[in-house]
Formats: structure tokens, C-alpha cells, sequence
């Protein structure tokens, strides 16, 4: 809001939201005492870098709305390197069985739906709608996204179907899929709580809910489906989002030659043991 709070849109260009983050990334933290106004230490690039990403957003649904005709941020490169962001978890199917065991059973629909489908999970999955989700025909209408290409028909795996019409007889009457009485909306808004006590529970070490999107992507993946095919199936436009989301694939294969050795190691003792016995 200081920076760009006075300007119009179209008048913010790529190169000015590049001065911006380096002035920005050289800014100390300011904060409010009892004294004055505190300068502690040098702001984090993290803290920068999620600004950069709200500021990409606002770009992104002005777009959409057709209040500029581009978004400026997508010519910029985060100007430092940044550790800790976008490594999603790549959860294992045997680990995912020991998180269901534990889950409420809404919450492990959820996991088994975004698993199945990459579907968002608070913009397109907790404010789903019962007549959305077509079970004859296997299909759920995402009608509102985060993106213009989120808004599409996504189809339903058995396993999806089955969370789906699990979580409608768990639900009883209503129009939402995942309603709550606590909330304005008439729907859930969060699953955190929920899932960071499942994860616990599961003695599993915590990783966002999100991850499962990536999950999805990468096994799709590592099943051979091409990756342009994956960025269709995830509605992303951009390819390069993918990268981020398949970047588990490598430990997928690490996992199918470890079994492959396992396999051929007990395939050769059991070779070994009727050649001796013949003997």
C-alpha cells in the first residue's frame, strides 16, 4: 500500500515492482512500542516475498475482472533466493492410510477427493456445493477458482466418487458438502485444526493440507501421464507451475528401484534355494 496504494493499475510495470522488492528487501523491520516506532532487525525475504505474492494476486483478479490488460509480476524474478518455499510434500500411499486411520471421517474424504482430483482446497473444495458433484456421470462443476482455467469439469475417479457420496450421507440434508453452523458462510472455512491433530495423532510429521494437490500431480506423473496433460488436469495455465508441483517425481522412482532391488533380491534367493535343493 505505500508503494503502489495511490497508483492505478495500469500504471504499475514490471519495473517498478522490481525497485520496489530490492528497496523493500533492504528495509529494517519498523515496530510500534510504548517509546515510538522501533527499527529491529533487516526484514525477512520471506516476509517480502509473501507480499510479492498478495501483490501477484490482486494482479491476477484484476485480470480476471479485465481492470488491466496484464499481470506485471509475471515478468519479475524474486530478486533473492528463497529457502523453504514451494517444496511440497509428496505423501506415500502407505503414509496416507496411517493419516486416514486417524482422520475424522469428513477429513478423510477431503484427503482422499484432493488426492484424486487436485482440487483447491478452500476455494473450490470447502464451499462445494451438494449439486455441483454429478455422480452418474462422474464429474464435479468448479465454478469458482483461483484462476480463470480453474473454472471447468473435473473428473471423478472411483475412489473420488466414493469420498464424495461418503461425505453426502455423512452430511445428511443441506446444499453444502462440507457445512458448518459456526460460520457465516454456511460452510467450513479452515481444515487446519483438524488436520494438524490427525497428523499428530498419526505421529506424522506436519505438512500443509495443500501438499495433497501436489501429491496428486506427481503421481500422476510418475504414472506416465505427460506433462501437459497434468498441467490440464491440475487447470493451471502456466506451465512452469507444474515443475513445482511434480517435483517429488524423483523420489517416487527412488522408491519404485528400491522395491525393484527388494523384489529382484528375493526373486534370487528363492532361485538360489531350489538350485541347492536340486543339488
Amino acid at each position: 500500500m505505500p508503494m503502489f496504494g495511490t497508483m492505478k493499475l495500469v500504471a504499475i510495470d514490471a519495473s517498478l515492482i522490481e525497485a520496489h522488492l530490492r528497496n523493500r528487501l533492504g528495509q529494517r523491520r519498523r515496530v510500534h512500542r510504548k517509546a515510538g516506532v522501533v527499527e529491529l532487525g533487516i526484514i525477512k525475504p520471506t516476509t517480502v516475498h509473501q507480499e510479492f505474492r498478495v501483490l501477484r494476486r490482486i494482479f491476477s483478479v484484476a485480470l480476471k475482472k479485465s481492470l488491466c490488460p496484464a499481470n506485471p509480476c509475471a515478468s519479475v524474478e524474486f530478486p533473492v533466493r528463497v529457502k523453504g518455499l514451494f517444496r511440497p510434500h509428496y505423501m506415500k500411499w502407505s503414509e496416507q492410510l496411517k493419516v486416514e486411520e486417524y482422520a475424522p471421517p469428513y477429513l478423510r474424504n477431503v484427503i482422499r477427493i484432493i488426492t484424486e482430483t487436485g482440487l483447491r482446497v478452500y476455494k473450490e473444495l470447502a464451499s462445494l456445493k451438494k449439486e455441483q458433484v454429478d455422480l452418474a456421470n462422474k464429474v464435479v462443476f468448479i465454478t469458482d477458482s483461483k484462476t480463470p482455467t480453474g473454472v471447468a469439469e473435473v473428473p471423478l475417479t472411483d475412489i473420488a466418487l466414493e469420498a464424495f457420496r461418503s461425505q453426502m450421507d455423512l452430511v445428511g440434508p443441506g446444499p453444502w458438502l462440507f457445512p458448518s453452523d459456526g460460520n457465516k458462510t454456511g460452510h467450513q472455512t479452515e481444515f487446519k485444526k483438524a488436520w494438524r491433530t490427525t497428523l499428530q495423532r498419526a505421529s506424522v510429521p506436519y505438512f500443509r493440507l495443500y501438499d495433497l494437490r501436489s501429491t496428486y500431480a506427481t503421481r500422476l506423473s510418475a504414472g506416465g501421464v505427460a506433462d501437459e496433460w497434468v498441467t490440464q488436469l491440475l487447470r493451471q495455465t502456466d506451465a512452469q507451475v507444474f515443475k513445482k508441483y511434480s517435483q517429488m517425481k524423483l523420489q517416487m522412482k527412488r522408491e519404485a528401484l528400491t522395491k525393484l532391488n527388494r523384489n529382484a533380491s528375493e526373486s534370487g534367493f528363492a532361485v538360489s534355494s531350489d538350485t541347492e535343493e536340486r543339488m
